[in-house]
This record gives structure tokens, C-alpha cells and sequence, in this order.
């Protein structure tokens, strides 16, 4: 295993200008905050998490399609957050995204042969016959017939775009895939192909994955670690078997809850575990832990204070009051939220 890391994100922040208000600035919407993790060359990292948790923010940040405003970037040794022109330019082959809509990440008017040769002709110095020979290759290589390149992206089925937007990310040999909802769209057959061929992929190279996902079943099956986000941070992150057998957050707790489970009387027997309320405006920031308002093990210092960054066994951590003086268990009496 290479001993630089494929991708290390180290306390980034990411804000908007929010409308302004009608009298003063205009309000400041901070959608990551303080975010830190790091990614191995050939590992697997899920980012889970409700919908506007800043989980697909933090993927635009490390790609540079959005500012980031502190914190850095660095991807194969390189500190891709201070890049700028041409050099930036030169080091996008070093991370690819893929988007949860295979339909808008492919041109409708070009072939699939000239969507997936456009990267490698932007980011490696080849001729032509080798270009045409590596996008064979690639469509090989993810399942797809080399004789396909001349086809258009209307004429295949929503697994095989999908498949081609992955050729076209491979396509510049980057060190970094981040996967953005990227199998949400998907049945389970063509769900479960697409993974499998993403962890042949992961077996026969150095490529990192980030997937961002709200499908806690899916970041159990392809990830080697799992971070949680909540309101713009990272509540826990540990390795993935551990954080579905032992979840350390009250926000892991609940998100793993509300899968369902396939057996029906197991399903029956569970306890309900309804979040309640609204996650806090990342508008208003508040002063003490985000996720306070809707704890079920809520304390007074939550709500006065940030909880620290625990450190766990296996390289993980988890910010919660509960554990600050020790890792231990969750409670078994709930209480309400008030």
C-alpha cells in the first residue's frame, strides 16, 4: 500500500452568501465546518448523513468546484487547496466525481467513445490510436462492449450511463473517485453489478473512493470506514463494522435505526427511534452541540458547549458529550426531547 495518503481533507470550511437581509451584510450559511478525514490509496470512505448534512458540499470543496474558505485539500501529497490556473488545471486529473445523474454528467450530442477520450486528451499526451485504443480499454473494463464507443448516451439503460460515467472518470487516471448519490438511482440488480465492479476496480488499482450517500446499506457494503455528518461536522468516524455494531453517536444511533431490516418479526420487535425537530440553521450557528435539539440523551452542558473530538480505537473519533470522559456504551433510557 503507497504510504502517502490518496486524499487528506483537514478542518475545512465551507460558506455561502445567503441573501441579503434588508438591512446590513447578507447572511452567512456555514455548510461545512471543520471537517477532517483522511482517505488511503485503495480505501473506501462512506460520508452519510441527512439531506443538507453538507455531505455533497464537502465533495464540490474537494474537487475545487466550490471556494473553500479554510482548511486544505491535499490529494497524493500535492495541496490541491492552494492551486490556482493552470496549475489547478493540471492536478483535476488527480480526482473525479461522479454525479448521481448519469444523464446530465453525459453530453447527449456526443458519443460515449468521444465523452470518455475528452478527459484524456484534456490531461495525457497521447495520439490519436492510442486514445481510441484506451477508451476500448475502458469500456472493456467496465463491462461495456468496445463497439459501443460510437454510440450515443440515449441508446443504453441507467446501469450502463452509469457504467460509462465511471469509464470516463477512470479515463484520466486520477488517484481519487468521489461517487456522489451515485448508485441511489439505481435498482438493486444494477446496484448491486455497479458495486461490484467498483470493488474490481478498487482490486486492481490504487484508486480511493469517497462515496457520499444517504443509503446506509450501500455504505455498509463497499466501505472500509464510514464518517457521519450532522449540521456541517463529523459526529463519528470509525471503521464500518464497527460503526453498525456499536454506534457511539445518538445521530448514528437514530440514522441506523430507520433502516429496515429484511426479516419481518425482527423488523416488529425493534424499537421505534424517531427523530424529532429540524436540524439547527446553519444560518444561526448555535453555541453548544447541533445535534442537542433533538438528542434523546440530552444534558445541560450539551447545549451550552461543543462537544470534543473523542478519539476511538481504530483510527476514529466521535464528538459527544457522553463520551468525552471515556468511550462508553449509549444509554438505555431515553429521554425526551424537550
Amino acid at each position: 500500500m503507497n504510504a502517502i495518503p490518496g486524499l487528506v481533507v483537514n478542518d475545512l470550511h465551507v460558506t455561502f452568501k445567503g441573501r441579503r437581509k434588508f438591512r446590513g451584510g447578507r447572511r452567512e450559511i456555514r455548510a461545512v465546518r471543520g471537517v477532517s478525514f483522511e482517505l488511503a490509496p485503495g480505501g473506501s470512505l462512506g460520508l452519510v448523513g441527512e439531506s443538507g448534512s453538507g455531505k455533497s458540499t464537502t465533495g464540490r470543496a474537494i474537487v475545487r468546484l466550490l471556494d473553500i474558505e479554510r482548511g486544505t485539500v491535499t490529494i497524493g501529497g500535492v495541496d490541491f487547496s492552494s492551486l490556482r490556473g493552470k496549475a489547478l488545471r493540471s492536478q483535476r486529473r488527480s480526482v473525479q466525481m461522479i454525479f448521481q445523474d448519469s444523464n446530465a454528467s453525459l453530453d447527449p450530442s456526443l458519443m460515449i467513445g468521444d465523452s470518455i477520450a475528452e478527459p484524456i486528451s484534456t490531461h495525457l499526451r497521447v495520439s490519436r490510436a492510442e486514445r481510441a485504443e484506451r477508451v476500448g480499454n475502458l469500456l472493456e473494463r467496465v463491462g461495456l462492449s468496445r463497439d459501443w464507443a460510437s454510440r450515443y448516451p440515449h441508446s443504453f439503460s441507467g446501469g450502463q450511463r452509469q457504467r460509462i460515467a465511471i469509464a470516463r472518470a477512470l479515463a484520466a487516471e486520477p488517484k481519487v473517485v468521489i461517487l456522489d448519490e451515485s448508485l441511489s438511482g439505481l435498482d438493486s440488480t444494477t446496484q448491486t453489478q455497479v458495486i461490484g465492479l467498483l470493488e474490481d476496480l478498487r482490486a486492481s488499482s490504487d484508486i480511493a473512493y469517497l462515496f457520499i450517500t444517504h443509503d446506509l446499506a450501500v455504505a455498509k457494503r463497499i466501505t472500509d470506514r464510514v464518517a457521519v455528518m450532522y449540521a456541517g461536522q463529523i459526529v463519528e468516524l470509525a471503521p464500518t463494522a464497527d460503526v453498525f455494531a456499536s454506534p457511539r453517536h445518538p445521530y448514528t444511533q437514530a440514522l441506523l435505526a430507520a433502516v429496515p431490516v429484511p426479516v419481518p418479526w425482527v423488523q416488529r420487535a425493534r424499537e421505534p427511534l424517531v427523530l424529532e425537530g429540524e436540524p439547527p440553521d446553519p444560518a444561526r450557528p448555535v453555541g453548544g452541540c447541533p445535534f442537542a435539539t433533538r438528542c434523546f440523551y440530552v444534558m445541560d452542558k450539551c447545549r451550552a458547549e461543543a462537544p470534543p473530538a473523542v478519539e476511538l480505537a481504530g483510527n476514529g473519533i466521535v464528538r459527544c458529550h457522553l463520551h468525552a470522559d471515556g468511550i462508553q456504551q449509549l444509554p438505555t433510557q431515553r429521554k425526551a426531547v424537550l
